[in-house]
């Protein structure tokens, strides 16, 4: 976490306590100069108001700008918003991914209702109380903007009368000879669903078990090491099976049973072996034995980066991928999404054969644990980047409703998507939907549902061969 964020955190915290002992003293005084009954009717008035409108985590201001700095040779124009639709002084330049740089403002509603922007048949949401540099996803809307049909239209918000259009080329890699990096069994599907599913050429490699936080199998009468095993062996044929469904066999896919937030530390300490933290297991051998090929780390078993680094370096000279999808570094935040993208770069250094290009996706973010805000089915805006990010391009392939409807199944597949919710967050969500008026979809209770399972998939493009 950097400092800025901290500091954020800090005040954060500051000001919760602040309110919680206003809130106390106000009590106090209620109950002593009025009747005591009212003291736990304002109790729970207070925490439906804080389920309601103050339990997003957003580790920014929502006034912040968003920070994207995109190649310099990337095509751009002002655009103008006239009559409710947006105009172009030119020609629109070749490219299939369309960023639409704006000022948004939040109206006085807009600070209670989530603000967003109808585009054509789509709407992207944002923070509420949003103000500053903002970017709409109008991929998929190149032909009814051309015609300057496209329009925009803003809902507890205000849309300044121009902007500047992004847009970007790339080729379509599902064309491409794929590998998909799973840290963990569901990665490859939130993250990559709508593309694998459409290549011709795809191996999908998960990176570990997923064995841990296994306290739900312990109603089996399991204790916890041995939920945990059962956890990992589940999630194990998960990363196996389930992309069957995308139309990946079971013979392009490689389970290589890392442990669970181990991989940070294993690339501190490349030679030591770093078991799990739950199962008490630390012979990765135990989960790959449906692989279809011998791999290094099979030699000894070893939880160690070398002997990580060593199985990609194998894998992609096996499979000969063009194209690596893996986790964003600097915008994805969980240690091993992080190790994951550290550990493919290591690979790629080491192995005989270069793959041209890396697809990265963010499927968590540091600062806000919403995004992509608004309901399933939605566009794709861009996530939130207080602190600027390196000048990659931007790649978003279209979902189409079948697609959409094929990604939320396979998530729905994976067991650690499913079961319900827990009762607070079931709570939580009623009270937004009577109040805030937040939808989820009817797919699965898990957030994922609503945030992956979408009219894009985003990829930040980096070229390995420059």
């Amino acid at each position: 976490m950097t400092v800025r964020k901290q500091q954020l955190l800090k005040a954060h915290r500051r000001s919760k306590r602040f309110f919680l002992v206003v809130m106390l003293l106000v009590l106090a005084a209620l109950g002593l100069f009025f009747s005591v009954w009212l003291v736990p009717v304002l109790l729970v008035l207070i925490w439906v108001v804080h389920e309601a409108w103050f339990a997003d985590h957003l580790f920014y201001r929502a006034t912040d700008d968003y920070c994207y700095h995109f190649p310099p040779d990337t095509a751009h124009m002002v655009v103008s918003l006239e009559g409710g639709l947006l105009r172009l002084a030119q020609p629109l330049p070749e490219g299939e991914t369309l960023v639409l740089e704006l000022q948004l403002g939040s109206s006085w509603l807009g600070r209670w209702f989530d603000p967003y922007v109808e585009v054509g048949d789509d709407r992207q949401d944002f923070e509420r109380g949003a103000k500053g540099v903002r970017y709409l996803n109008l991929s998929g809307q190149q032909a009814v903007l051309a015609r300057g049909s496209l329009a925009l239209l803003g809902h507890y918000c205000r849309l300044p009368s121009t902007g500047i259009l992004w847009v970007m080329a790339n080729p379509d890699y599902a064309k491409q000879r794929l590998m998909v990096m799973a840290p963990h069994a569901d990665d490859a599907e939130l993250a990559a669903f709508g593309l694998y599913s459409r290549g011709d050429d795809v191996s999908i490699v998960t990176l570990t078990q997923g064995e841990i936080e296994a306290e739900n199998y312990q109603r089996l009468g399991l204790d916890l090491a041995q939920s945990s095993i059962l956890k990992g062996r589940l999630r194990s044929w998960d990363s196996m099976a389930i992309p069957l469904w995308g139309g990946v066999p079971a013979s392009r896919c490689v389970q290589l049973g890392y442990y669970c937030l181990q991989l940070s530390s294993m690339a501190q300490s490349p030679e030591d072996s770093f078991g799990s933290r739950q199962s008490a297991q630390s012979d990765i051998r135990s989960v790959r034995h449906h692989n279809p090929i011998l791999l290094p780390a099979d030699a000894d078993g070893a939880p160690t980066w070398n002997n990580l680094v060593a199985d990609l370096v194998a894998l992609l000279e096996h499979f000969r991928p063009h194209v690596v999808v893996t986790p964003h570094p600097e915008l994805d935040p969980h240690g091993d999404h992080v190790a994951t993208t550290r550990a493919v770069m290591a690979a790629v250094a080491s192995s005989q054969w270069k793959p041209a290009t890396l697809l990265m996706y963010a499927n968590h973010l540091h600062d806000n644990d919403r995004w992509p805000m608004g309901p399933a089915g939605a566009g794709v805006a861009l996530p939130p980047a207080i602190e600027p990010l390196p000048a990659d391009r931007l790649w978003s392939p279209v979902l189409s409703v079948d697609q959409q409807l094929d990604k939320a199944m396979s998530l729905a597949m994976q067991h650690d998507l499913q079961g319900p919710l827990p009762i607070k967050r079931q709570l939580r969500r009623w009270i937004q939907w009577l109040i805030a008026g937040r939808r989820w979809p009817s797919t699965g209770a898990n957030e994922f549902f609503r945030k992956s399972v979408r009219r894009h998939e985003l990829f930040w493009v980096r070229d390995l061969s420059d």
